[in-house]
């Protein structure tokens, strides 16, 4: 075909359905393939996914296995977890906010390789398609896209195999029967969605779940941890200094033994359906915990409430797609700003299913003992101001009330 791209950098994890993706892109476009592969923390071996690439005649120079976990945690982890974010309240963003991070290295590979397009393996029906193609857009805009899911005629379980069968794919035994269900992964969360979980009026059974036990079956005794924090971001579990990534790995670890993290949610995708996934994010869970409490005592009340009204548009914003967009930029400006002095220990409970700030103190922080106490103060506050506080806010109210009652007669 006349517009074949001559070399495409695809997003590559080694299993069927990406190979299957590989081997089309060679027999549909005849173009050279370079695959990447990013190890986010998923938990797999990835090694097999570079044996993979070279039994379907990859070139050793044209495979990229790439530990992008650090990168993921700081740069976009991190600043995402500044403001808290939740997506409808609850979603704490785990496989969104990894697809940039994706887009970035498939763009970045291929301008290395003067490939002129990128492939990714999302349908079209979910969210990733949206974001892959917004952040590769965003980062080069002259960069082809291709989303095999939106092209091939392979529209059945049975069609998939019948290619990998007719072009040598190796089928692992148990992808000929149906998956019960699939699962996303990265050092922040697990998201399982799909088949024995399509039905949200159904309890998602307990063998979906991979990085929590459950709360009831977790130890009886709470935990106490403590978590310091340098201008938003966390630097220390327990007074030991670590990396980034080091961070959320301890604290995946910590909160998945306590059955922290877990989440059965239906949300609105912004194709326009809804979807139920089954979420787990231990690590993720105790930090937003352990945030919330430093910047209880650090962040100034207005500056920590127009954070928050701002937050789930920053969310969504991320959900979509629109990490590389000007607006979540200037927000993340505006967070960025807020965590100046957000910098402290806390200490949070772990126990059963719960992560809870049981104590916070910091150098910076606002809070005022001899203000607040209920004791003698010292004359560090006097109540009588709060008459006329009271009477100012007040007169608007006294006037609409005055107001009503004149018109009503």
């Amino acid at each position: 075909m006349t517009d074949a791209p001559k070399k495409v950098v695809l997003a590559y994890s080694g299993g069927l359905d990406t190979s299957i993706i590989l081997k089309w892109l060679q027999t549909e476009y005849g173009c050279e393939v370079i695959t990447f592969t990013a190890d986010l923390g998923q938990g797999e071996e990835l090694e097999p996914a570079r044996a993979k690439a070279e039994l379907l005649g990859i070139k050793a120079e044209n495979i990229h296995i790439v530990d992008v976990r650090e990168e993921f945690v700081r740069d976009f982890v991190f600043p995402m977890f500044r403001a808290n974010a939740l997506y409808e309240g609850l979603y704490l963003l785990g496989t969104s906010i990894a697809r940039p991070l994706i887009s970035k290295h498939l763009v970045e590979i291929a301008h290395k390789h003067g490939a002129d397009a990128v492939a990714h393996g999302a349908t079209g029906k979910g969210n990733d398609q949206v974001r892959f193609e917004l952040s590769a857009y965003a980062l080069d805009p002259s960069i082809r896209v291709i989303a095999p899911w939106r092209e091939w005629d392979l529209s059945s379980r049975t069609k998939l195999l019948e290619f990998a069968e007719a072009n040598q794919i190796p089928i692992a035994k148990d992808k000929r029967g149906e998956a019960p269900f699939s699962v996303d992964a990265n050092l922040l969360h697990t998201s399982s969605e799909g088949k024995a979980l399509e039905n949200p009026a159904e309890q998602a059974p307990e063998y979906v779940y991979q990085r929590t036990v459950s709360p009831e079956e977790a130890p009886n005794e709470p935990e106490y941890i403590e978590v310091t924090f340098e201008r938003g971001d966390a630097t220390a579990i327990n007074g030991e200094a670590m990396s980034p990534a080091t961070i959320l790995t301890k604290l995946n670890e910590l909160g998945g033994k306590h059955g922290i993290g877990r989440l059965d949610f239906v949300e609105n995708r912004f194709v326009g359906m809804k979807s139920r996934g089954i979420y787990e994010t231990p690590g993720g869970t105790v930090l937003l915990e352990a945030h919330r409490g430093i910047e209880q005592i650090t962040l100034d009340a207005g500056a920590g409430h127009l954070k928050d009204s701002i937050m789930p548009r920053y969310a969504e914003l991320i959900y979509n797609g629109f990490w590389f967009s000007p607006e979540r930029e200037m927000l993340q400006a505006l967070i960025d700003k807020s965590q100046e002095h957000v910098t402290g220990t806390v200490r949070l409970k772990l126990y059963k299913g719960l992560a809870t700030c049981v104590g916070r103190w910091s150098d910076h922080s606002l809070y005022s003992e001899k203000h607040v106490t209920f004791e003698e103060d010292a004359g560090a506050y006097d109540q009588k101001d709060a008459a006329g506080f009271i009477k100012l806010n007040a007169l608007r109210l006294k006037l609409i009330a005055t107001r009503n009652a004149r018109v009503s007669k």
